[in-house]
């Protein structure tokens, strides 16, 4: 229990402290979070519980598979919020995210990568 604690307690920091990063500077902000943070803790939590190295493997090729359908999204998402404010915003985000990913995978698997 106390490693599942202290697992929360890592991961949420990062968020937090990207947050207080990007409140004081928007291009730090950008770069720390544009950085595999939680994918990084997430492959040291995925060793350290004594996965597998195939388990551990699998996880960082989909998500560098599920990362590219999602790249759309900070494209489109400045030029919304300027438009329509952020509910708005973040809802189509969510919808534009699922439809590249929905795309991007049938494209795929055409190439044998199967995402669904």
């Amino acid at each position: 229990m106390n490693w599942i604690i202290i697992k929360y307690a890592i991961t949420a920091s990062m968020v937090v402290l990207i947050s207080e990063v990007a409140k004081r500077s928007d291009k730090l902000g950008g770069l720390i979070a544009a950085l595999p943070l939680v994918t990084l803790l997430t492959l040291i939590w995925l060793f350290m519980e004594n996965q597998s190295s195939e388990k551990i493997a699998n996880h960082a090729w989909y998500t560098f598979w599920y990362v590219i359908p999602t790249l759309p999204m900070f494209l489109a998402f400045p030029y919304l919020l300027k438009r329509m404010g952020f509910w708005p915003t973040i809802i189509i985000s969510m919808v534009l995210t699922i439809v590249c990913f929905y795309v991007f995978a049938k494209i795929v698997k055409v190439f044998g990568v199967d995402l669904l």
